[in-house]
């Protein structure tokens, strides 16, 4: 009796013991069937999200390529001021920073020796010029040779010729303004000798401004005079609007470029030379062409793609690129018009995900 109650007990403790051992397993693959199954126990099909995504419908558009470049203002004119010869600064008549008419008179040297010398000379071209027209009366009276008078002609002429070469000279000791523009700041005071090397001030002319920069030797035969274009100033949201004037004939042989000069009419002396210019020009004009936003193109190892909306579901279709703006990029094959292109959700789609258009763009 005590055997096979021992036995019982034994059996009793290994089904015990197996029990803990695989219920944990048991309840697992139980709520694994329950989850598979609804009420009535048939499998639950569960429908795929759909994707929210902005369709862009491609229409014929205009392209045009845009190149961007540095560039730098630069006066219309600019020159150094200074004597044609030496002496003593007795005047200066300019305020620095002020505007300027040609031909108004900047500074002066002295020049009184010069004065008295042209004083003498005119004194003895009066003599000279009297004498030649008693000289003239006794020759028309056959009193004095051919010979005579024409010495005395000769006299008169070389008196005036002093006297224009003194007149010279003395506008040498006058500094004056060669265009209209604006004087900078001066560097020498009255009472300061000068010479012909010495730097007095600066005169600049604004308006118009000229902007210069430089492009690849491979646009140049896109560029003529008279080729317009716009740029900024850094600091200033404001688009300027200029047109070529100069092409220089020569491309730099080291960075294979050329360089251009615009003008701008600058009439209210808003831009100052000496700044940095952001300069944009518009070349490669193409009509009726496919672009899209350059969001929507995705590079791969194989080349390029984008997708499509189509039947419902993402399509990925591989495109090749030509022109590039800062916000496009033509498809020069791969897709056509009418096409709605996916440009939102980039990053989630993949060949054959369901969508759902929230907006449809037209493309512009």
């Amino acid at each position: 009796m005590n055997k096979k109650l021992r036995l019982t007990v034994t059996i009793l403790l290994i089904i015990f013991l197996a029990l803990i051992l695989f219920y944990p397993k048991y309840k697992s693959f139980l709520a694994s069937k329950i989850k598979g199954k609804g009420i009535t126990g048939e499998p639950i099909r569960q429908a795929q999200q759909k994707l929210n995504a902005v369709g862009y419908i491609i229409v014929p558009t205009n392209m045009s390529e845009l190149i961007n470049q540095s560039g730098t203002l630069r006066p219309d004119e600019e020159v150094d001021l200074s004597f044609e010869t030496s002496g003593k600064i007795v005047a200066i008549n300019f305020t620095e920073g002020t505007r300027v008419k040609k031909g108004d008179l900047l500074s002066k040297i002295n020049d009184k020796p010069l004065q008295a010398q042209l004083e003498k000379l005119e004194a003895q071209l009066k003599m000279s010029e009297a004498k030649e027209f008693r000289q003239r009366s006794l020759l028309d009276k056959d009193a004095i040779s051919q010979e005579s008078y024409d010495q005395v002609q000769t006299d008169v002429q070389s008196l005036k010729a002093d006297i224009n070469l003194v007149k010279a000279r003395i506008s040498e000791t006058e500094l004056r303004a060669p265009f209209d523009g604006i004087i900078g700041l001066r560097y020498l005071s009255e009472g300061s000798y000068t010479t012909s090397s010495t730097k007095i001030a600066k005169l600049i002319k604004i308006s118009p401004i000229k902007i210069e920069f430089s492009i690849s030797e491979k646009y140049s035969s896109e560029i003529k005079t008279g080729y317009p274009i716009t740029f900024k100033i850094v600091g200033n949201e404001k688009i300027f609007k200029a047109s070529v004037y100069a092409i220089d004939p020569k491309i730099d042989i080291d960075m294979k470029t050329i360089t251009l000069r615009a003008l701008y009419p600058n009439r209210d002396e808003e831009l100052k030379s000496g700044r940095y210019a952001e300069i944009t020009l518009e070349l490669s004009k193409i009509a009726n062409t496919i672009s899209i936003p350059t969001e929507a193109l995705i590079p791969e190892m194989e080349g390029q793609k984008v997708f499509i909306y189509s039947k419902g579901k993402a399509q990925a279709i591989k495109v090749n690129t030509g022109l590039r703006t800062e916000a496009k990029i033509q498809i020069t094959d791969g897709l056509k018009f009418g096409d709605t292109l996916i440009t939102s959700g980039i990053m989630q789609l993949r060949q054959g995900l369901p969508i759902m258009l929230d907006t449809v763009i037209v493309n512009k």
